[in-house]
């Protein structure tokens, strides 16, 4: 299999440590190239926890990144602006990028379907990268043609900046493509306290946790008359992540669109 030269924007974040080990400890995939927030011109292993890996630059500026470094795919695990910033700029330099940041409004999704159309190049946005939780969106879609009232609740870390997640907006829409909109409830249900109800989206409730010792969990409550159905999914560790990034980057290789989900390449 032809070798992938990869950059990884992020490397010293939890996902980003776990995708420098896929990258490093995967046949035909090199790491070129990493781009951090700090430790311009030093070496990877020059960092702590990275000693072992051999002759990988370190770069503040993807332009500088990419203007010196041959590349073929970024893997950004870092935050929306910063993320939406990696991808336009990649693209720019004719290297695809797969993006597992969470985050990116609808205007964002749409700029970057629009410079992948004009290059020709493929682009990977996965709100969600564990094979499982993917699954569960998609056995969500398949369940809400049945069962027209639905909650969702993710549980995740405490230091996750954006509720309710990626994740869980995208299980939203994948639902709401197949469930005729309806306001669930009560039509006279009063919150008392603001937020009580969780964010709506078409109807559904979606609600957020936030707590030390969590990674990252889902649970879609399905609804009808005496009985109720619960699909769920639960990351205990970041390395869960790690198979579908693998696939996205072989994947991302062969496309020339913009695709966003995870679904959307499992077969």
């Amino acid at each position: 299999m032809e070798t992938i030269n990869i950059i990884i924007a992020g490397p010293r974040g939890r996902m980003g440590s776990e995708a420098v080990k896929l990258v490093t400890n995967t046949e035909h995939f090199k790491l070129a190239a990493v781009i951090d927030h700090k430790h311009d011109g030093m070496m990877l292993s020059d960092i702590a926890g990275f000693q072992a890996i051999s002759n990988v630059p370190v770069y503040t500026d993807i332009e500088k990144c990419l203007q010196a470094v041959e590349a073929d795919v970024l893997i950004d695990l870092t935050t929306p602006e910063v993320g939406m910033h990696h991808a336009k700029t990649a693209l720019t330099y004719n290297v695809r990028p797969v993006v597992g940041t969470t985050g990116f409004s609808p205007e964002d999704l749409e700029e970057l379907q629009q410079i992948c159309d004009e290059k020709k190049l493929g682009c990977i946005i996965a709100p969600n990268f564990a094979i499982g939780a993917v699954l569960m969106m998609k056995f969500s879609q398949m369940a809400a043609k049945y069962f027209q009232d639905v909650e969702i609740i993710e549980m995740h870390h405490d230091q996750k900046l954006d509720a309710p997640s990626g994740s869980a907006v995208k299980t939203a829409e994948m639902i709401s493509a197949v469930r005729e909109s309806k306001q669930q409830g009560h039509p006279n249900e009063k919150e008392t306290m603001t937020g009580a109800r969780g964010a709506d989206f078409n109807g559904m409730h979606i609600h957020s946790v936030r707590l030390p010792g969590l990674v990252a969990h889902q649970q879609v409550l399905f609804g009808a008359d005496g009985q109720t159905l619960t699909i769920r999914h639960d990351s205990y560790h970041r390395g869960s992540f790690m198979s579908g990034v693998k696939v996205a980057v072989e994947t991302v290789m062969k496309q020339n669109a913009f695709v966003y989900g995870l679904e959307n390449i499992l077969g």
